[in-house]
């Protein structure tokens, strides 16, 4: 085993000198008095190891041992991860003593006690290959699938596998022979490097399939695909915590992994306070139960911010090969870009953009090219859908984490602080927002012949709507009510009225907080059809008050269960308010 000596220190930048061999990514332990902090290896230079430290490096001092450890950065996979919640190198928070993480502290992320239920799949005789299916137990309401490591990638002839009957993760459930006739004993436990993304999956072309989240500005205007991904700019206290709590919340996932990976103590708090409370409208219990939290806060070193999303997708990638749909969140990779640009800086690489890396963007792209849609060996699939938040200073999204990001997410929901201010939540700016996705004849026919024929183009109308809408606002306040075409205040009221009816949304009422695709269409069709009528006016000055009538009825619309009495009566009046000023 290699083993080296400190021989400087810069923050927790750590340089050792080794005696044999080592390599990138591996895992160190720095004896310091009767404790060993644990680092990672980040750059080899001769005999030099440049190493990470993801503890406070307090105290330490050149001279002190070191010790390798063969293996990279890795996680520990099996039954009793969901409703966990654990910090950025999977150690269990609630197994922690006291208030105050303490260095050298490492916890077992799996109970090796419990008990499960273990159904086999697979039968004697049969030819497996890494990451198929040798049996299930039932993890909360989730049917957690027992796989062959994928470190075994040739082919296994099962020798045996236990009845069904309850076991513990570290007894023996399969045995299978190699070519060879060498045997091996399979438990539930695997352990996968967090920084090599596990590649054993069928190359065949995907399917587009929406990913419903219940945000109409986001489903409506700018959808995101299953298995795609998308990301989240805006300034401090524009809404991104409540928006991802409605998507993690209603949108179309089996499972969710939120990665707190840097965000403020407090923000992290409210997480870990608010997440519990949740109701789950998919199984009629709580959220938390279908979920796993990452924590890492920005007081934390920030190593360990740099691996907390790297975890965090590692365990999103398991679940997958489960034939899952994972919905992986990440607030805020602002934080985890500092981090790198922070460990580069220590290095004295050449500085890019702002100090932060050369390599950002690529590193970025690297990261959220893991997300996407897969074929299991079985012919199953599964799907990561990755919604990442970034925090530019100032909400400049002109700044390099939102430009790098932006290269490599297929989705941009822009948040606007105007929009905030006026209390239009979701803040989404419906005008810089985008998808690449309805870039694709594939999406544009899925969602066509799913929703509706005419759908593409309505919400392209409906875009065109808003543009419009927010061209006359400006020459209205530039030259005054009366100094423009009465036309110019019906133009902006219809893009007010799409506005407020599709655009924002309540995520406190029970009705509003989320909106299937078949509400969503006949809304969106209702409010075209409005914004393509034709109305008598004799003034601007019976502009608004009109349209703000409609607005208050199709609110009352918004809030009513959908096609229900109240709705239809709701419905009937607005038809009335519409025949008084509707050109025949």
């Amino acid at each position: 085993m290699t083993k080296g000596i400190v021989r400087g220190i810069i923050a927790n930048l750590v340089l050792v000198e080794v005696d044999g061999p080592i390599s990138q990514n591996e895992i160190c332990y720095i004896q310091l008095k009767d404790i060993k902090l644990m680092a990672e290896v980040i750059k080899i230079l001769g005999k030099i190891a440049y190493t990470q430290v993801f503890e406070s490096t307090r105290g330490l001092m050149p001279g002190n041992e070191v010790e390798f450890s063969g293996h990279m950065l890795e996680v520990k996979l099996g039954p009793g991860m969901l409703s966990k919640i654990y910090d950025g190198l999977q150690d269990d928070l609630n197994k922690m003593d006291g208030l105050f993480l303490k260095r050298g502290e490492y916890t077992d992320p799996l109970d090796e006690n419990s008990i499960w239920n273990f159904t086999p799949l697979a039968k004697a005789g049969d030819v497996v290959t890494g990451g198929d299916w040798l049996g299930e137990v039932p993890e909360s309401w989730i049917a957690h699938k027992i796989m062959l490591p994928f470190g075994m990638t040739e082919n296994y002839s099962v020798v045996s596998v236990v009845p069904a009957g309850e076991y513990k993760i570290t007894d023996t459930i399969a045995v299978v022979k190699d070519k060879e006739g060498k045997q091996h004993e399979i438990n539930m436990i695997q352990t996968w490097p967090v920084k090599i993304p596990i590649r054993a999956y069928k190359e065949k072309p995907r399917p587009f399939k929406l990913l419903e989240t219940g945000q109409r500005t986001i489903d409506t205007l700018n959808p995101i695909v299953e298995g795609g991904t998308g990301f989240i700019p805006g300034p401090f206290g524009c809404g991104k915590t409540v928006l991802q709590h409605g998507i993690s919340k209603y949108g179309d996932a089996d499972m969710i992994i939120f990665a707190a990976c840097g965000e403020r103590a407090n923000e992290v708090v409210e997480i870990f306070v608010e997440f519990p409370k949740l109701d789950d409208p998919r199984t009629g219990r709580k959220l938390m139960e279908r979920t796993i939290i990452i924590c890492n806060t920005s007081n934390m070193p920030v190593a360990a911010r740099e691996a907390s999303v790297y975890t965090a997708m590692t365990i999103a990638e398991y679940y997958r090969t489960m034939g899952l749909k994972v919905l992986l969140l990440a607030d805020s990779t602002s934080r985890w870009a500092q981090a790198l640009r922070e460990m580069s800086n220590r290095m004295e690489e050449l500085p890019g953009p702002d100090a932060f890396p050369m390599d950002l963007p690529a590193i970025i792209s690297n990261f959220y090219a893991r997300a996407g849609y897969v074929y299991l060996n079985n012919g199953s699939t599964g799907s990561i859908t990755f919604i990442g938040t970034v925090s530019p200073a100032g909400g400049n999204l002109k700044e390099p984490v939102v430009e790098a990001t932006r290269k490599a997410a297929r989705c941009f929901w822009s948040l606007e602080q105007r929009r905030a201010n006026s209390k239009r939540y979701p803040a989404v700016d419906p005008i810089d927002s985008y998808s690449k996705y309805l870039e694709y004849d594939e999406v544009k026919e899925y969602l066509n012949s799913t929703i509706a024929p005419n759908w593409t183009d309505l919400v392209s109308y409906a875009k065109d709507v808003l543009l419009r809408g927010r061209e006359t606002n400006e020459q209205i306040n530039i030259l005054g009510d009366d100094g423009v075409p009465l036309s110019y205040h019906v133009t902006f009221m219809k893009s007010e009225l799409l506005d407020r009816i599709i655009l924002q949304q309540n995520f406190f009422d029970k009705v509003d907080a989320a909106t299937p695709l078949n509400r969503q269409h006949y809304m969106l069709e209702k409010v075209i059809n409005i914004c393509m009528m034709d109305f008598q006016f004799e003034s601007f000055e019976e502009v608004k008050p009109f349209f703000t009538s409609l607005i208050y009825d199709m609110v009352q619309m918004n809030y009513a269960e959908f096609n229900s009495e109240e709705f239809k009566q709701v419905e009937a009046d607005l038809e009335k308010i519409l025949a008084e000023r509707r050109v025949k």
